[in-house]
């Protein structure tokens, strides 16, 4: 007994030390001290990683100087993410005299927060630690590169430590190849035996070597599992029995755990951890609630400091979250235990998180509790509100929660499955739910009435908008502007929702009918308006729509807005939602009409991916038409009238007759004709209603059959009504290049030159202003092209571009051309640009902006690249051409 005794007093002695329940691991800590400028940590849920990264702060002294980040669950939040970093970086000695205070702003950008990072703690000198622990938690990939980006850029005295679940996508792999980057995973996390043998003695149970051993192998040193062990075996009356039987499929080692641990936990503890185990986060107050108790807060740190499952998610430790593994057990011990409770727990948070202004919280728990009347209420009451600020698939799950006789018996959930048929399913579908929603009116409480009609003149605009029905839309935006909500002095930031909403949704209608005057006025309103009140989402919606309506008649301004846009959907994580499709599209077109056909189809491609047809069908027109177009444009005719086909199926879901229809029709004549289809194209022409027939756009299709058929006279008879203008108008006015181009064909095949080469002048005379050069790829006429570029012509410059186009060259963009903007510049590349003009070297540019020199070379070529540029001083002169620049102020 005597030599037991020894042997064991000895392997006490060599365990490492034991504090507060947790194990002094000198070697990770030394490996810590000695790191890279950036460590990352990634292993699995429970490999210690936050205890790791704690505990070294604190062993090593650097409570003063580690600034620690705890991501939030599910963060897709740039802002928040940013504001929380500088927050920690300001409780440190050096930041708190360096970081500026940094607070939320509708238009806070995390680019510009990392950029002013950057020059707070470029005077640094001495080091601090940035720790980021769940990083795999920040699900917004515009924050994820800009804390690249501020890895790359910071100073040598910022040392970066991230631990995350999984790999990170940070391009950390040139700090790899430069031995700047030490990475610890899942093995070096794992206890060793010996670890594991000092975490059971600080909880006070010897087991012998043999025993340890065992259970070592059996959890493979997870750290959550021998702790939970651990705690299961402290006071046990035969730990070396419990040990050994510590096996089984996961479900029967968790129930039996789970036993073991509540049975050993204060009864106050225990109700805390079952009650509270059916929240996705919880504070002390809710605890409290919960619980009928006191001090819950108070108990949450200590199980947290404890390393019992629960995690800290901000940096005052006031909210809360179990170990996803540790709650499911907690709720499977609450159903074993107290089912009976479930419903009253569920109940009060759910209106607890009502009363706090949490709603989503509040109605998942409703809906748990069975509580529909409520669930429905709130559902209702934040419905639009969840759709302007981006929620509407967490909308969708939560609709989808209720069961179908709940929806069906309720006036106002029938209304929110009209809108989420809108905005996932199908209009036809939405319209039927829609009517249903009216029908069940009476079901709806008289002093709910008011809330409903609003629900449904907002629905009701919102498919009048998709359907393209302007009068509707008109009908419904005054009607929505006129609602006491809109004029409520009492919650003037809903008033001001709708009426952005509103504006926003009659200059979309106002586009597609090709009233642009208005519906520039309406969405510039409507913008300013969604900016002014934070609500980017609509914000972006309204963008993205008025580079459409731009197009026509102002395609610089319009590629501007397309990018702004582009650049707020990518700030906030929205890059592929529906909303900013139309931008993508705006910048399609603007480089299809340009002939630069690869780029546009990639906005295009874009386009493709974000917008939902059967939800958007005139967006969905466009698409198909531009598709189209490129297509006709490249000679791939099966391909383009594909694409014309497909936007005839979406001409049929628009209410109203959509100018795009008639065009897209008259494409698909033109693409049937280089197909060799003429019996078809005349069975076309000849099944359409007169005004359609006499269209600009059809009269040209005819004119291509004709001369398809060697007949030019009857081509400029085609074309003489639109030439002079008896005709309906052809808008934009663009499109009259076409069949300028087309009467200069038919007259050089007449034989004579003089008329041909009037029509092409004039034909330039349009193009040239807008670059537009489309319909010269459609229609190739390169002899006429040629002998006009040997007479006296003011377009030689654009003839030579369009001769090359045709060859199969891409050439430089013409003379004149206002914007050729492949990619909206980041900030980081317009300060770069902006140095472009001056005499300064890249060095000298690096010096001035506090940037490494291959940082300011790589945003260099970026900008080059996005220009369409080779030089710096082609990319200086295309900038001042796009407004990006002032102009020289040296006179000629």
């Amino acid at each position: 007994m005597r030599t037991a005794g020894r042997s064991q007093s000895a392997d006490a002695q060599m365990v490492p030390a034991v504090q507060g329940g947790i194990v002094s691991r000198p070697a990770l800590f030394a490996q810590l001290g000695k790191a890279a400028r950036v460590t990352t940590i990634a292993a699995p849920a429970g490999s210690g990683k936050t205890v790791v990264l704690r505990s070294w702060i604190r062993e090593a002294g650097l409570a003063e100087r580690a600034a620690f980040v705890s991501v939030q669950r599910e963060e897709s939040d740039p802002q928040r993410f940013w504001i929380a970093v500088c927050d920690a970086l300001r409780a440190t000695a050096a930041g708190s005299d360096l970081v500026r205070p940094l607070t939320k702003a509708p238009d806070l950008d995390g680019w510009t927060i990392v950029e002013r990072l950057l020059q707070d703690l470029a005077p640094l000198g001495d080091h601090v630690w940035l720790i980021i622990d769940d990083l795999h938690e920040l699900r917004s990939a515009e924050a994820q590169r800009q804390l690249e980006l501020l890895v790359m850029r910071a100073p040598a005295e910022v040392r970066f430590v991230l631990s995350t679940r999984r790999d990170l996508r940070l391009g950390l792999h040139r700090l790899r190849l430069e031995a700047g980057l030490t990475e610890i995973r899942a093995d070096g996390l794992r206890f060793s035996l010996e670890e594991a043998r000092a975490l059971f003695h600080g909880a006070g149970v010897e087991l012998s070597r043999s025993t340890l051993a065992r259970l070592h192998e059996r959890t493979e040193g997870w750290v959550a599992g021998l702790r939970l062990a651990a705690l299961s075996l402290a006071g046990h009356p035969d730990p070396e029995g419990f040990a050994a039987g510590f096996a089984g499929s996961e479900r029967t080692v968790a129930d039996y755990l789970l036993a073991e641990v509540m049975e050993r936990q204060s009864e106050e503890v225990r109700r805390l951890l079952l009650r509270t185990s059916v929240l996705e986060r919880v504070n002390g107050e809710l605890a409290d609630l919960l619980t009928g108790g006191s001090g819950a807060e108070r108990v949450l740190q200590d199980l947290e400091q404890a390393g019992a499952f629960v995690v800290s998610l901000d940096a005052r430790r006031s909210w809360f979250r179990y170990h996803t593994m540790f709650a499911d057990l907690l709720q499977l011990e609450l159903r074993r235990t107290a089912p009976e409770e479930i419903t009253a727990v569920h109940r009060a948070a759910a209106g607890w998180y009502a009363e706090h202004g949490h709603p989503v919280e509040a109605i998942r728990h409703a809906q748990a509790a069975g509580h529909w009347g409520p669930a429905a209420r709130l559902l209702s009451d934040h419905w639009i509100g969840l759709g302007l600020d981006g929620q509407a698939a967490t909308a969708h799950a939560l609709l989808a929660g209720f069961p179908v006789g709940v929806i069906a018996a309720d006036g106002e959930l029938t209304a929110l499955a009209a809108f989420d048929e809108a905005e996932h399913g199908s209009l036809g579908e939405a319209e039927r739910q829609l009517a249903l929603a009216t029908h069940r009116s009476e079901s709806v409480p008289r002093d709910r009435r008011e809330h409903f009609d609003l629900m449904v003149t907002v629905l009701r605009l919102l498919l009048a908008r998709q359907r393209g029905d302007l009068p509707a839309v008109v009908e419904e935006a005054q009607r929505l502007l006129a609602s006491g909500h809109a004029r409520d002095a009492a919650e003037p930031e809903r008033g001001d929702e709708l009426r952005a909403l509103a504006l926003i949704s009659l200059g979309i209608a106002e586009t597609w009918s090709v009233w642009y005057e208005d519906a520039d006025r309406h969405l510039g309103r409507g913008v300013a308006l969604a900016h002014r009140i934070g609500r980017p989402y609509l914000e972006i919606l309204g963008l993205a729509h008025w580079a459409v309506a731009l197009l026509s008649w102002a395609p610089a301004p319009a590629a501007e807005r397309g990018g702004q846009a582009i650049e707020l959907a990518r700030q906030h994580g929205w890059t592929e939602e529906p909303i900013v499709a139309a931008a993508y599209l705006a910048l399609g077109a603007h480089l299809i009409w340009r002939g630069r056909l690869d780029e546009a189809e990639s906005w295009l491609e874009r386009a493709e991916r974000a917008v939902r047809q059967e939800a958007d069908p005139v967006t969905g027109l466009m698409l198909h038409y531009g598709r189209g177009l490129l297509e006709l444009a490249r000679g791939h005719d099966e391909d383009a009238l594909a694409g014309f086909r497909s936007a005839g199926r979406m001409r049929d879901l628009v209410v109203a007759h959509h100018p795009l229809a008639t065009k897209a029709r008259a494409f698909q004549l033109h693409t049937l004709v280089r197909l060799g289809e003429a019996q078809r194209v005349e069975r076309a022409l000849a099944e359409m209603e007169p005004p359609e027939r006499e269209t600009g756009e059809t009269r040209a299709a005819l004119a291509a059959l004709h001369l398809a058929r060697e007949d030019p006279q009857a081509a400029t008879a085609a074309l003489a009504p639109v030439l002079d203008g008896s005709a309906s108008p052809m808008e934009p006015r663009g499109w009259l290049v076409q069949p300028l181009l087309l009467e200069a064909i038919a007259r050089d095949a007449l034989g004579d030159p003089a008329a041909a080469g009037r029509a092409l002048e004039r034909a330039l005379d349009l193009a040239e202003p807008g670059a537009t050069v489309l319909p010269f790829l459609l229609h190739p006429a390169p002899e006429v092209l040629e002998r006009q570029a040997r007479r006296a012509t003011a377009h030689a410059a654009m003839i030579s571009e369009i001769l090359d186009l045709l060859a199969g060259k891409q050439g430089e963009p013409a003379a004149g051309e206002p914007a050729r903007l492949r990619e909206p510049l980041t900030h980081s590349e317009i300060r770069v640009l902006r140095y472009l003009p001056t005499n300064l070297s890249a060095p000298e540019i690096a010096d001035e902006l506090s940037l490494s020199v291959n940082t300011v070379r790589t945003h260099m070529r970026h900008v080059y690249g996005k220009l369409g540029t080779h030089s710096r001083s082609q990319a200086v002169e295309r900038a001042r051409a796009l407004g990006l620049l002032a102009p020289s102020s040296r006179r000629p």
